[in-house]
């Protein structure tokens, strides 16, 4: 056995594409070869400052080799003269409860082991995130350094062979490094007391009112357990798939109608359940369900905001209120109608986080089932759950009841994402592209019985900081308040997605009780000519439909 640094030659630099937002992405069987996962660490502990004598959080969702990458992760912080790393048992760690503990901690950054709501196991995806000391995703200039950095490797230093147990909290070294490894749901169960009042959910709970939360064999099954059925009093096997599996017990942690439809059967068909929460992967994204009742991810946002006195927490009011660009514009409605700021900001956790710092906001959200507030730097799917059983708690009105209360006061946005995944990335960029080509022609053109107002590819200014982020989506705003926006994403790792998002506004005294689908049918059929996707993707039909 070696003990002591290790300097490993390589014989190229890392050699891969920038990370996104999201960190770096790519299958399991990528990240072991050899070299790759070591390279990426060594580009993130050459980069990011503080890290010398500084305290590093890592874990991450339980996946196909989150341990493995813990200990390489171990050996090589201890090369570079980090003095401390948090880590959790079993080094299962959700990335709401990592931001809480970077913060909490007064970390100089964390690592979070998680490709969030892709599958999982060997044949599956894994990630890697680094978050910075706010406990946030890191900003992209550092981002950047990090990919910079990566490029230009020519060897990496770690610490010789040590191995390091994860089955129990304690205290553990490798050489000065000093490993904590502690239970990983206590702290975030001690935030959540301060926020929620558990003995009015634990009195709905206790009552006449099952609920089905799936953690999807994810990260959120300890939290949930421990909270839902341990501190609230819900029955037991109210939380199910509650074990996290490196492969997710082959399913795909993604909470929504189409990955989660076993639990959306039991609240859209069945009779049993008055209340169904699902999480991904990472425990960051959140679905919400009541009996025969399906709540749109922006609606979310938009009742949180329109109930947030309700809730301990929230009760001396709201600073703002923000939303992603694809998110549709409820929330703006409950805003303005309360008198709070409202922002729109491009995809990505980062931008709410700097509004979060500066006290510009309380709550944010995004459509793709993420929200949260100024509690930490991320989203957080759990704290989504109990936020809505604290409003049912206290205003004991089937959530459907409140829904429809909600649209009577604020209008109603129809609203849907279409994803198209897996497309082969040059067909999804020739679509994409004559798009933003055709766009400067498009407006005053007719569009689904409407005119196009506005066709823009959107662009952010922070208002915090000055820097201005371009490129964002196509968008059709068209001049009754609807629109389409279209983005790529780069959260898979096979082909690209197309996303295509179709809004539609209905005031109070309009038709509030069509189905979506229905509702954004000629948005769908006008889309669908314009950019010619079925022709361009071979897709009949969505992958996803939201």
């Amino acid at each position: 056995m070696t003990s002591g640094v290790l300097q490993i030659s390589l014989d190229q630099p890392f050699k891969d594409q920038k990370p996104g937002t999201s960190g770096l992405r790519k299958s399991s069987r990528q990240f072991e070869t050899p070299h790759y996962l070591e390279s990426f660490i060594e580009a993130i502990l050459r980069t990011v400052p503080g890290i010398a004598g500084g305290t590093l959080v890592v874990g991450g969702d339980g996946r196909y080799g989150n341990r493995r990458a813990i200990g390489v992760i171990a050996r090589m912080a201890a090369a570079h003269g980090v003095a401390r790393i948090l880590t959790t048992t079993g080094g299962i760690l959700s990335t709401p409860a990592a931001s809480n503990l970077i913060r909490q901690h007064q970390a100089t950054a964390g690592i979070i082991l998680s490709a969030s709501h892709n599958p999982g196991g060997p044949d599956g995806d894994f990630g890697v995130k680094v978050n910075g000391a706010n406990g946030g995703p890191a900003p992209e200039s550092l981002t950047d350094a990090i990919y910079a950095c990566s490029q230009q490797l020519d060897g990496y230093r770690i610490w010789g062979d040590v191995s390091l147990s994860l089955d129990q909290p304690g205290q553990q070294t490798i050489g000065a490094l000093q490993v904590q490894v502690i239970d990983g749901v206590d702290d975030y169960i001690a935030l959540m007391q301060k926020l929620f009042d558990f003995d009015q959910i634990s009195d709905l709970l206790r009552g006449d009112y099952p609920i089905a939360f799936d953690a999807m064999h994810a990260v959120t099954g300890p939290y949930a357990k421990r909270l839902l059925e341990g501190l609230l009093g819900a029955p037991a096997g109210s939380v199910r798939n509650g074990i996290p599996l490196e492969d997710f017990g082959g399913g795909h942690p993604d909470p929504n109608l189409t990955y989660a439809h076993e639990l959306a059967d039991l609240l859209l068909k069945g009779d049993g359940y008055r209340f169904g929460a699902a999480c991904d992967g990472d425990g960051d994204r959140n679905m919400i369900l009541g009996h025969h009742c399906f709540v749109n991810p922006s609606d979310s946002l938009a009742v949180l905001t329109a109930n947030a006195s309700l809730v301990p927490g929230y009760a001396d009011g709201l600073a703002g209120v923000a939303r992603s660009m694809p998110t549709s514009a409820a929330a703006d409605v409950v805003a303005q109608q309360l008198g709070l700021p409202c922002f729109e900001t491009p995809t990505g956790w980062k931008f709410f986080g700097n509004l979060l710092d500066a006290g510009r906001i309380t709550l944010c959200g995004e459509e793709s089932f993420g929200t949260g507030s100024n509690h930490i730097r991320e989203k957080d799917g759990l704290w989504a759950v109990l936020f809505w059983l604290n409003i049912l708690a206290r205003r004991r009105e089937p959530m459907s009841q409140i829904m429809a209360e909600h649209w009577s006061r604020f209008g109603r946005h129809y609203y849907s994402r279409h994803d198209y995944e897996a497309i082969a990335s040059d067909a999804a960029h020739g679509l994409y592209d004559r798009v933003k080509a055709m766009q400067p022609a498009l407006v005053g053109q007719a569009f689904a019985g409407r005119t196009i107002a506005t066709a823009d590819d959107f662009a952010y200014t922070d208002p915090v900081d000055g820097s201005l982020t371009s490129g964002q989506g196509l968008r059709l705003l068209l001049d009754d308040g609807s629109r389409v926006v279209l983005r790529l994403s780069g959260t898979g790792t096979q082909g690209a997605t197309l996303r295509v998002y179709l809004e539609s506004y209905v005031p109070p005294s309009g038709n509030l009780a069509q189905d979506p689908q229905l509702a954004l049918g000629s948005l769908i059929t006008a889309i669908d000519g314009l950019a010619e996707i079925k022709n361009r993707t071979g897709m009949d039909r969505p992958t996803v439909i939201t």
